[in-house]
């Protein structure tokens, strides 16, 4: 993921998770709040210490980072956006990563319309 992408800011952490929405599902929760000033959306990534060591928390981290990065494309315009990895994400595949990250964008309405 493309440094201008990530949010690493502790304000924009905040300001997400203060006046955000969020969804979730078992391996992931995702807030997200609208931006203006940007133009495209940027992620951040949080896990915590309950799902594992720093090897383990790192991994999961590069994984959603190189999940999203395969599908900015279809993610909409203007809105930050922060991952929340669950503990129900260990010991899962790649695809099934994939696959629940965007299950968990379709449930809050954070993927573009596909075209047909």
């Amino acid at each position: 993921m493309e440094k201008k992408l990530r949010l690493r800011n502790r304000a924009d952490f905040s300001r997400v998770y203060r006046h955000g929405k969020s969804f979730a599902n078992h391996q992931f929760v995702v807030y997200w709040s609208r931006k203006k000033e940007v133009e495209q959306f940027r992620a951040g990534i949080s896990v915590s210490k309950k799902v594992g060591n720093a090897v383990v928390r790192n991994r999961m981290r590069r994984l959603v980072k190189e999940i999203v990065r395969h599908h900015q494309d279809e993610i909409i315009e203007q809105i930050d956006l922060i991952f929340i990895v669950r503990k129900g994400a260990l010991g899962k595949s790649y695809q099934e990563l994939e696959k629940s990250v965007l299950h968990v964008l379709r449930k809050s309405s954070l993927l573009k319309a596909r075209k047909r």
